[in-house]
């Protein structure tokens, strides 16, 4: 994968906006979609194996889940096309438990670093001037930060701050 330039430019209203090439972004987006696959895969195998009666309304939650988080590859998917690249085929590895607690604790830093993903995303589409192609991320990052807190109160904790949390 590429690696994105440290050096940033300033824009119209006085921000630093990263520098970003089209490939290097088709490359970021490749690795988002390869996340957004290894959640679909996570909450299809945790909506399953979770059990009790404890967990009976979190996986119904992830079921949905699985569902945006495809939606999420499909769109992610297109937006690659559009730039000229080819949609990467292979998920990140999906990490499993016995428990129930450490699944939802899997899931929730994986959702913790795609926010922050998302967010970082959205500056480099704006910075390449890809204004629709933020839009079309920041819905995505929507749905993302309604995960986190499915799974936080799961879990019985606070929301995390994504940009702070691993």
């Amino acid at each position: 994968m590429a690696k994105v330039s440290s050096s940033s430019t300033t824009s119209e209203s006085g921000s630093r906006e990263p520098k970003i090439s089209r490939s290097e972004l088709i490359n970021l987006l490749n690795k988002d979609l390869a996340r957004e696959y290894q959640a679909i895969i996570a909450y299809v195998v945790y909506s399953q194996v979770l059990k009790g009666a404890a967990y009976m309304n979190i996986a119904a939650e992830l079921e949905k889940h699985a569902q945006e988080e495809l939606n999420h590859a499909l769109i992610i998917a297109k937006q690659i096309d559009y730039l000229g690249g080819m949609p990467a085929v292979k998920p990140l590895d999906v990490r499993t438990s016995e428990k129930a607690t450490d699944m939802l604790r899997y899931d929730l830093e994986q959702e913790n670093e795609t926010i922050r993903d998302y967010r970082e995303r959205v500056r480099q589409c704006e910075a390449l001037g890809e204004f629709a192609m933020a839009e079309h991320i920041r819905d995505i990052l929507m749905d993302e930060q309604e995960h986190q807190m499915d799974l936080a109160n799961a879990l019985g904790e606070d929301t995390p701050n994504a940009a702070t949390s691993k």
